[in-house]
């Protein structure tokens, strides 16, 4: 089964269009109407959907980085670097990372981008 993922409101739109240009199962914070939910807030809402957390914001690192400390589980953070990581990095390793990943490859824990 393939690895869901779940657009924080910081990603660009090119990132979400060119992963389901590749079918990938991709669905943003605020086509959930989530937007503007604080980062633990946004974590557990992933985590409710049974997706991958995907951010460029560095505070939900923090969380999830706090969440693994103190053994609150969570469906998984893949970061990437807003100025370091172009957009066409992200869409192919996301991909690859959707398509090759199982769901409960990232519980509990956060990837950097690029692999």
């Amino acid at each position: 089964m393939a690895l869901s993922l779940y657009m924080d409101q910081h990603v660009p739109r090119a990132i979400t269009v060119g992963l389901r240009l590749r079918g990938v199962d991709v669905l943003t914070a605020f086509e959930d109407g989530s937007s503007t939910l604080p980062d633990p807030a946004l974590l557990d809402r992933a985590s409710e959907l049974e997706r991958v957390l995907f951010t460029q914001d560095d505070d939900l690192l923090v969380e999830a980085s706090r969440r693994q400390r103190q053994n609150v589980a969570f469906h998984g953070v893949i970061y990437a670097h807003q100025l370091r990581v172009p957009i066409g990095i992200c869409i192919r390793d996301l991909e690859l990372i959707a398509t090759a990943g199982e769901p409960t490859d990232l519980m509990n824990k956060f990837l950097f981008l690029p692999l």
